[in-house]
């Protein structure tokens, strides 16, 4: 079974008049072929996937598979619920859009407890076994923490999930999961520790940033992932300004903001309950972006 590596870029979702900007997110995801990126990441948490609705997810991974069709470069696309259920539903159609691999975010809200994501996780897992399959782990906006445990448990007991896109923030639990197993592919959730996660042995990122500068991004993970880890440390370390004015507020709204002063959207458009930055961090960003050459700007 083929699993992504390398640099994958969690895509925003362009809106216009209320309604998905088709053509622009063409355009965008065009975008991170032409710089390098190894995975475009569809309506994940960035893609605004909450507010989305089931027809608009579906479309958008439509698009994606279209877009990346006869390139180098493979869609790794969301299908989260916090029911088992419609993740399931999500995933089946995944497959069918014809995504290369699935990630799927641990369940929001419920509090299940370790045996309830271990019992989420195989549901979905069984239900496209020839689908690879991502975990994605981020606490913080979940309230559930997918264990050490519970993760080598998933991927020894389901041949299709190869990996977890993890976004504690924590090297520690990198550092713990690849001890236990080195075939595993952890891939940075959080754009400020690129390069340490990589040093230690992970297989790639999944980031916000890459859809502004996704030609850094993919140079930063091409030189970690070929020993070159001098290079991809000065890149992280050059990043790291615009990672943090990047989280300056909720993400995906900053980044959208940035996509926007940068003419790369025509319309800066949110689903409520998010809403545009205020002015004084949108001053912040747009200070930031002055520090960088973004590729395509208008």
């Amino acid at each position: 079974m083929t699993t992504i590596t390398g640099s994958t870029t969690a895509l925003i979702t362009p809106f216009k008049n209320g309604k998905l900007d088709e053509e622009t997110f063409a355009q965008l995801i065009q975008r991170q072929i032409d710089n390098g990126i190894d995975a475009v990441c569809p309506v994940g948490t960035t893609g605004e996937s909450a507010t989305l609705t089931h027809e608009e997810d579906i479309r958008c991974m439509e698009i994606a598979v279209e877009v990346c069709r006869g390139t180098r470069t493979k869609v790794l696309a969301g299908a989260g619920s916090n029911a088992t259920a419609e993740a399931v539903r999500t995933a089946k159609q995944a497959q069918a859009c014809g995504v290369d691999a699935i990630f799927s975010v641990s369940p929001y809200y419920n509090k299940p407890s370790q045996e309830g994501l271990y019992q989420h996780y195989k549901a979905i897992a069984e239900a496209v076994p020839e689908l690879p399959f991502m975990l994605y782990n981020v606490p913080g906006r979940t309230m559930s923490d997918i264990s050490a445990d519970t993760v080598i448990r998933l991927f020894d007991d389901l041949p299709n999930i190869f990996g977890i896109k993890e976004a504690t923030g924590s090297l520690e639990r990198t550092v713990e999961l690849l001890s236990r197993r080195p075939e595993l592919k952890v891939f940075s959730g959080d754009d400020a520790i690129d390069y340490p996660i990589l040093a230690a042995g992970g297989a790639g990122i999944t980031s916000v940033t890459a859809n502004l500068l996704p030609n850094l991004k993919s140079r930063l993970v091409k030189s970690a992932l070929e020993g070159d880890f001098a290079t991809s440390r000065t890149l992280n370390e050059q990043l790291h300004p615009i990672n943090k004015v990047l989280f300056c507020e909720a993400n995906p709204i900053p980044i959208k903001a940035a996509m926007y002063l940068a003419g790369l959207i025509d319309t800066l458009e949110y689903r409520l309950p998010l809403v545009p930055p205020s002015k004084e961090n949108m001053k912040k960003i747009e200070t930031v972006m002055q520090n960088y050459t973004i590729v395509g700007a208008k």
